[in-house]
């Protein structure tokens, strides 16, 4: 490393908010980037351990302490080569990754890890504001047609890395615009959904066909696409989201979080929705679920201008530190405050959802009890909680199976995903892979990249015999 010394000498510095009294008045990005200074002096903080456990911590096993060197050095555009080399969309992940490499790595041991994620993003940024990310086109074109259904994460990576192969890739989307979750569920001041635009045109210009407002499995059947296509990948997500069957969940004002979250991404990027308004302004809101979707629920209803907002999780709540000893590297279970819990929030942990209760068909309040350690109510626990909006953010079961996924006929594991093998990503149906959620079940985005960038190198290597893609 350049800067051998550099972990004992600089004291971990991470990117900074905008105030939340000025944050909650839109929906933009609000982190205020390191700057150049700023994020090499992180970087020299990578101490050239002798085994980088950040490579395990990365699903697309970025090699971090290479980058981190060459920012040190100031040789950005080769920090950004080598990030590229294993990533699509540095830009995605060092917006919304939860950054696991971090828990991984040596420097986390005293919990002053690298930075990994903020110089990640700074070296995409940077590369995007020089103009040194363009389109990289094949002249060497294979004459094979491949279909990619889905355009999340998954989908984007599996289609650009086909297309650089030199295939015919044509992307298939449902919603009106690319991106699946990444732009309908997470919310802009998130990430804003230009990130998303500018590599949708950086692949179309790699010879990318996108094909959006067209639902495979209803618009045009699976089983034409197989026909027309040499290969077909299924990357269409594990959208299926899991729910809460209780007296009362029939009553007005109970919604899904992914029937809450998208309306509020249209309504800023001017896209239309037929569906009714779910609004939070002036009301009690309560989400059900502690994870990343109940956080960002909790962000757009203060956004929202909500009267109060209360999250509530049926597990215990976690500790405020792991045991190093006990579960270093790995990614570790301890309490986790985003930004939006910040910006105002009422948690609860150990709380079951008894029963929802209305009035003239509108949810008034929750009746609750503390959970024991097998989930259920404890007598003698019970109280209320009001509640205008409810949310539900308690994950995904799978994938949508109706449409598509049953039409393909492919065979599925016991969880409902389609099952396909983590090395060939083949399905049980000549011609058709599957990569992603849709495959692996509810996950990261830096987990899609992954799968789409391995499927893709496998559907190559099927087509042609062999294949350069990396693995």
């Amino acid at each position: 490393m350049g800067k051998i010394t550099g972990f004992l000498e600089l004291e971990r510095v991470d990117r900074d908010y905008l105030p939340v009294e000025e944050r909650l008045k839109n929906y933009n990005e609000f982190v205020i980037p390191l700057g150049d200074k700023g994020t090499r002096d992180q970087a020299a903080r990578c101490m050239d351990c002798g085994v980088p456990y950040c490579h395990n911590g990365c699903p697309v096993n970025n090699q971090i302490p290479d980058w981190n060197d060459l920012v040190y050095k100031g040789e950005w555009l080769k920090a950004l080569k080598n990030l590229h080399s294993t990533n699509n969309f540095p830009e995605f992940t060092g917006r919304i990754c939860p950054a696991p490499c971090e828990a991984s790595c040596t420097l986390n041991i005293p919990d002053t890890p690298v930075n990994i994620k903020s110089i990640e993003c700074a070296i995409v940024d940077k590369g995007w504001e020089e103009g040194w990310i363009t389109p990289q086109v094949n002249p060497d074109k294979t004459g094979k047609r491949v279909a990619v259904i889905g355009s999340g994460p998954a989908g984007m990576a599996c289609a650009q890395q086909l297309a650089r192969a030199g295939h015919d890739v044509h992307l298939y989307e449902k919603n009106l615009k690319v991106g699946g979750l990444m732009r309908y569920g997470i919310p802009d001041f998130k990430m804003e959904k230009r990130h998303i635009d500018r590599r949708v045109a950086q692949m179309q210009a790699e010879g990318v066909t996108v094909h959006a407002g067209v639902h495979v499995g209803y618009d045009v059947a699976i089983a034409d696409l197989v026909e027309q296509y040499d290969a077909v990948a299924l990357a269409g997500g594990a959208e299926k989201p899991r729910d809460l069957p209780i007296p009362g969940r029939e009553l007005d004002g109970i919604h899904f979080a992914m029937e809450f979250l998208p309306q509020q991404n249209r309504r800023v990027s001017d896209e239309p929705f037929n569906a009714r308004p779910i609004l939070a302004t002036g009301k009690h809101v309560v989400v059900i679920g502690g994870g990343d979707t109940g956080s960002d629920c909790i962000g757009t209803s203060n956004r929202h201008g909500a009267a109060s907002v209360t999250q509530i999780e049926i597990m215990p709540m976690p500790p405020e530190k792991e045991n190093k000893a006990l579960v270093w590297p790995n990614w570790p279970l301890k309490l986790r405050t985003s930004s939006s819990h910040e910006e105002g929030v009422s948690r609860d942990f150990a709380v079951a959802t008894i029963a929802f209760e209305g009035k003239d068909g509108k949810v008034t309040a929750l009746n609750c009890a503390r959970a024991d350690e097998k989930f259920q109510p404890i007598p003698g626990t019970e109280f209320q909680l009001k509640a205008d909006l409810v949310l539900l953010a308690m994950g995904f079961v799978g994938p949508v199976q109706d449409g598509m996924v049953k039409a393909a006929g492919v065979d599925l594991d016991r969880r409902g995903n389609v099952l396909a093998d983590m090395v060939r990503y083949k399905t049980s149906k000549e011609k058709i892979f599957s990569c992603g959620d849709m495959r692996r079940g509810q996950s990261l985005v830096v987990w899609a990249i992954r799968e789409g960038r391995q499927c893709a190198r496998s559907i190559d290597e099927w087509l042609m015999g062999k294949t350069d893609l990396p693995r």
